[in-house]
């Protein structure tokens, strides 16, 4: 086996800047905020401080914690 192909299982990897390196081989990552399985291909946001991975924009948004709470109140 290639060790740059992808084992089918889950991979390790170290989030850069615009990049990622890959420590353990794998054909995906997860989701920190949905658990979601993400292709390596596929794989478009991560958080470089924290190290996780993001299935999709939104995710990411939560992921930085830069949504919005609700205030609780009523209008």
């Amino acid at each position: 086996m290639n060790i740059h192909e992808p084992s089918g299982g889950e991979a390790v990897l170290d989030y850069r800047d615009s990049e990622f390196a890959i420590l353990k081989p794998g054909a995906f990552v997860r989701c920190a905020v949905t658990g979601a399985k993400i292709p390596l291909q596929a794989l478009k946001y991560w958080n470089v401080d924290t190290q996780e991975a993001y299935v999709d924009a939104v995710a990411a948004v939560e992921g930085f914690g830069l949504t919005k709470k609700a205030s609780g109140k009523n209008a």
